[in-house]
């Protein structure tokens, strides 16, 4: 028996829709779970290719993912790397092309509420793991992260990854705990969050998870104060602003001089960056990372429009850097600079309209959570690019491209504003 287009999609789509939901869970626990899940969605895309191909085309955000993928695509073609080594980076930015067909599975109000769920349910449990780590109750097992241990634990992936995915998920648990109607669930959430903060401020060495959960609690505080003036038919202005502003720098100060593992890895960014001098940095972190950025810098500069191509950084990073004491890198811990240097400044100009795609049309969500969290998400990636290749990373990519699916697939049309 034949069937046709429309009942194969109708038969297709449930298993796909469950796969998607699952990225959710599986994507701070395990690359080959992630892979095993996207190669299932992306066979069932060959039977919705043209409702995929047509939702790409007319919503803003995925249009904009598609662009920044369509421009590292063409980018192949140009530069010293061999088609092989740039199909290989192009496939790390493959997520980018999933958006519109997560969008696709995730039209439903109750698929998008699983699979924010999925996450927070993946991030308990490395949450739990972590703690049960960090305390002494639990050694550190062999399927755990190489650094694991009582001074740093990490389960899954590294301390850059947990505690960027962890300050994101303290971020929706507390959206969470703001739209709950039993005082249970609000506690709940709330314990959540405190528990997930904790982990990141004080657990978890990755600086860059303090960086975006800063920036995500003031959002969050921001948003909710604002909704509680609206709500009174009043309008936030910079008196508000200014007591919320000196409240969150009372908030970093206390974690700053309670936490002497915060503190000690603040104040010593800050001595690194002081002794850091070009291309001499190689005695600490800090100035390891600036070598990066200066040595990219100057492959930027040197190929300003249209870049060295995809796929062509580590061959130019090591052109550029060549007769001097700096380690050869394959990407330079920087999306911005990443992007910049392989594809000019058209790529640089499309990575930021797909950041502000998403921020103009979060307006156009349906619910207050997902509005809030939608800008959230762009605000947390947007710090994230500036430390780390954010969407080169399989997980941070990945994550990026469900998450965006989960926020902005059920956009109201009507209120689209770009």
């Amino acid at each position: 028996m034949k069937l046709s287009g429309a009942e194969l999609q109708r038969w297709t789509r449930p298993p796909l829709r469950m796969s998607t939901i699952l990225i959710g869970f599986t994507v701070p626990i395990s690359v080959a779970l992630d892979n095993l899940l996207l190669a299932v969605v992306l066979l069932g895309a060959i039977f919705n290719a043209r409702a995929v191909w047509q939702l790409g085309a007319h919503h803003p955000v995925a249009r904009a993912a598609l662009l920044l993928f369509g421009w590292l695509f063409v980018a192949m073609f140009y530069g010293t790397a061999s088609l092989s080594e740039a199909a290989g980076i192009l496939g790390k930015y493959l997520d980018l092309a999933f958006i519109p067909l997560f969008m696709l599975l995730l039209t439903g109000p109750r698929e998008r509420q699983w699979a924010q769920y999925s996450f927070l349910a993946s991030m308990g449990l490395t949450l739990l793991l972590s703690y049960l780590v960090g305390l002494g109750i639990l050694a550190p097992q062999h399927w755990m992260c190489a650094d694991a241990g009582t001074a740093n634990p990490v389960i899954f992936h590294s301390h850059i990854t947990q505690n960027n995915m962890m300050a994101f998920a303290a971020f929706l648990a507390l959206l969470n705990m703001r739209k709950a109607f039993s005082r249970r669930a609000q506690l709940a959430w709330g314990v959540f969050a405190l528990l997930a903060m904790v982990n990141v401020l004080f657990m978890v060495q990755g600086r860059t998870g303090y960086m975006i959960l800063s920036i995500l609690l003031a959002w969050s505080a921001w948003s909710a104060l604002c909704g509680y003036f609206r709500s009174r038919g009043k309008v936030c202005g910079w008196k508000q602003g200014l007591g919320l502003l000196l409240a969150l720098v009372g908030f970093a100060l206390a974690a700053y001089y309670t936490s002497p593992r915060l503190s000690e890895r603040v104040s010593q960014v800050s001595a690194e960056y002081q002794v850091w001098q070009p291309n001499r940095g190689g005695d600490s972190s800090t100035g390891l990372r600036l070598d990066f950025y200066y040595n990219t810098l100057h492959i930027v500069q040197q190929h300003p429009l249209f870049g060295v191509g995809t796929g062509g950084f580590p061959e130019a990073y090591a052109q550029q850097t060549q007769g001097k004491d700096v380690m050869k890198i394959r990407n330079p811990h920087n999306e911005y600079l990443m992007i910049a240097a392989q594809t000019g400044v058209f790529g640089l100009l499309l990575l930021l309209h797909l950041f502000y795609a998403q921020w103009r049309n979060a307006p156009g969500l349906d619910t207050p959570f997902e509005r809030d969290a939608a800008r959230g998400l762009v605000l947390a990636y947007m710090v994230n690019c500036l430390f780390n290749s954010a969407l080169l990373d399989h997980a941070d990519g990945l994550f990026f491209a469900f998450m965006t699916a989960v926020l902005f697939a059920g956009m109201n049309r009507e209120k689209k504003i770009g």
